[in-house]
């Protein structure tokens, strides 16, 4: 595992089912850096039927995104209790924040501590492949691991291939639910990626059908700007 020369406070955007989350798992077997995935944090707190969870539940089941004041709250004590409030951390966020309101409130808790982003990527995936790809998705909730029924299916069919347990669909899965969630996610992603740009040269844009054609090209734009440690 790679060390970076530079600090890196990365954030990973694209729509549900981009992604996202694969593009975070080899960055980290890659890198020494950690990562906050605010689906993962989520699925946590529906699983242990919190408050916040029983809302998300509510929220996602009629293909909405969550409101901006339940996401920043949830992703603010998450980063202090992880000490990640510092200009000298190395970190990556998934998922957070998705509107413009969520990352000016994101801004207000990083840049006190000169702990705002430096690296923004965008994740760019036809919509069309998202469906397909969602539509043959399989996940073992406690450990987050996800399977594709075309190509990363499990050795055994239905189970875990770590711990044997039943594999299911995630609640949000629906076809017809996840292309709401992908025009909602449109609607918003430009003005979040305004923002940003705003900032100086923070977003860096990544198009590709599959993971194996994204990964490489993440791979080296991350060595060009954070360079390798001794």
């Amino acid at each position: 595992m790679q060390k970076l020369a530079r600090p890196a406070r990365m954030l990973l955007l694209g729509p549900p089912g981009a992604g996202k989350g694969t593009q975070t798992s080899r960055l980290l077997k890659k890198f020494d850096i950690p990562a906050l995935s605010s689906g993962d944090i989520l699925r946590q707190q529906i699983a242990e039927k919190t408050d916040v969870g029983k809302t998300a539940a509510d929220i996602i089941k009629q293909g909405k995104l969550l409101p901006d004041t339940v996401m920043t709250a949830v992703i603010s004590a998450e980063l202090a209790t992880r000490h990640w409030l510092a200009a000298t951390k190395t970190w990556l966020l998934d998922g957070f924040p998705r509107t413009q309101p969520q990352a000016e409130l994101l801004d207000g808790i990083l840049h006190p501590s000169l702990a705002g982003l430096n690296f923004v990527v965008e994740l760019q995936v036809p919509f069309e492949v998202i469906l397909d790809r969602i539509a043959n998705r399989l996940v073992h909730v406690p450990s987050g691991r996800v399977y594709n029924l075309t190509y990363n299916p499990p050795k055994v069919p239905g189970v875990d291939d770590v711990t044997g347990e039943p594999l299911t669909r995630r609640p949000d899965d629906d076809p017809e639910i996840f292309r709401t969630r992908l025009e909602e996610y449109q609607k918003l992603t430009t003005p979040l990626i305004e923002h940003y740009r705003k900032q100086g040269d923070l977003v860096w844009s990544v198009a590709g059908d599959t993971s194996d054609i994204i990964y490489p090209q993440l791979e080296k734009e991350v060595i060009r700007r954070f360079g390798i440690a001794p």
